[in-house]
């Protein structure tokens, strides 16, 4: 069984994508393709990288009224991505959409729908000061995953540090997909809520999004090796 590690190609181009998972040896490595790659590139890079046998988390965030997002997830649905999302901020009706349009859009494998819950490059004071919003961050993530799961969602995105308390109150079969990971000596760069591979897992991570700490290492695959090693062997780590 392929390790839940996904690598997220923040690649200005699909061309350099591409060519980094191709010099690297990481063809068919789980991969996370965001704003930036597929606003360049559109479906192409989608249709490409399936090519190559790689599953896709199609991270695009959607949030909007309700009519359109289900429009949205019907067109995303024929691509063939294994997980899309929406932010769970959109609302219940949103999410449930969301859902709907997902089941519209393809007879065939419908893909996973995760709710985003609060975006690990924030932290209390911004949920607080610029957001305010009187709970704490864990608990208003909590909210919004349990909200997310009313809706019909799969799981959600969230750090790693709420994925134990969202696991207990959604239950284990509720996805936790978690960003923010980076090996031991990476910089954090804008994320704040962050985790080594092998303490997400501690965490009850099912899936992990990793990206600097691979794409900017001198040897990727030699990194990205690291983190299957982490995440496998979780109890040989402190």
């Amino acid at each position: 069984m392929q390790a839940p590690i996904y690598l997220a190609l923040d690649f200005p181009t699909g061309e350099e994508a591409l060519q980094f998972l191709a010099r690297h040896e990481l063809t068919g490595v789980p991969v996370k393709v965001g704003m930036e790659l597929f606003y360049r590139e559109g479906v192409s890079i989608i249709h490409q990288l399936k090519e190559n046998d790689h599953p896709i988390f199609l991270d695009l965030k959607l949030h909007d009224i309700p009519n359109t997002v289900k429009s949205a997830m019907r067109n995303l649905a024929v691509l063939g991505a294994d997980i899309v999302n929406v932010h769970a901020l959109g609302g219940l009706k949103m999410i449930e959409a969301a859902k709907e349009g997902l089941s519209q859009g393809t007879s065939s494998k419908i893909p996973k729908l995760i709710a985003v819950t609060m975006l690990t490059s924030m932290d209390e004071h911004t949920v607080q000061s610029d957001l305010k919003q009187p709970m704490e961050l864990a608990a208003y993530a909590l909210h919004l995953a349990e909200l997310s799961q009313k809706a019909g969602a799969d799981g959600v995105v969230c750090s790693p540090h709420e994925a134990a308390s969202i696991k207990a109150a959604c239950g284990a079969d509720f996805l936790t997909v978690t960003p923010g990971i980076r090996l031991a000596g990476s910089a954090k760069n804008d994320q704040h809520r962050i985790a080594t591979p092998a303490d997400a897992r501690k965490m009850q991570a099912d899936y992990l999004v990793i990206g600097r700490s691979v794409t900017a290492a001198a040897d990727p695959k030699q990194a990205y090796e690291r983190v299957i090693e982490e995440w496998k062997n979780y109890d040989n780590y402190n």
